[in-house]
């Protein structure tokens, strides 16, 4: 499959692509609940938890305390609340992030759904998976694959309309 121009990426149907998938990947899943990873994933969340019919059993989390580089990093200025308001413990969680790239924020992540409890399954959505894995995970429903170059990475962006959007920035990490 030939990997798209990163610089050419269309957010919104790549959403459109990651709700189809996610629609029939639930569908029979029991006691089904959303959890966006701060903040792209948590956008996507939302929308996917309206476009579902699952706005009861939306959550959000935010990942900083929990990597295993956060004395490297620091704390992001934007540090948000988890927010789970619905009991973990047997349910199937789709984690939603946005972009899934070396796989520490997905690490992290499933450690703070464990301090909430203990679901039955957990499956992971990404709009974009970038590769180059540093710890073996892999999203179960994903809008597309693209390469970037070293020192590049995708940031997904939202509009006062709710409408998404990806650039191309420089690291500047």
């Amino acid at each position: 499959m030939p990997t798209p121009n990163p610089s050419a990426l269309d957010a919104e149907a790549l959403y459109q692509a990651l709700l189809d998938q996610v629609r029939g990947g639930l569908a029979g899943q029991p006691d089904p609940a959303i959890v966006g990873i701060h903040s792209g994933g948590a956008w996507l969340a939302e929308r996917l938890a309206r476009d579902l019919d699952l706005k009861g059993r939306l959550g959000s989390i935010d990942v900083s305390f929990y990597r295993d580089d956060y004395a490297k990093k620091g704390l992001h200025p934007d540090v948000k609340p988890t927010n789970i308001p619905f009991d973990v413990d047997r349910a199937t969680i789709l984690l939603v992030d946005d972009v899934l790239y070396t796989g520490r924020t997905t690490r992290a992540a499933i450690n703070v759904l464990f301090d909430y409890g203990r679901p039955q399954r957990i499956m992971l959505a990404a709009l974009v998976d970038r590769g180059e894995r540093q710890l073996p995970v892999a999203a179960d429903f994903v809008g597309t694959h693209v390469s970037l170059n070293a020192g590049q990475l995708l940031a997904l962006s939202r509009d006062a309309e709710g409408k998404l959007a990806l650039a191309v920035e420089d690291d500047h990490v």
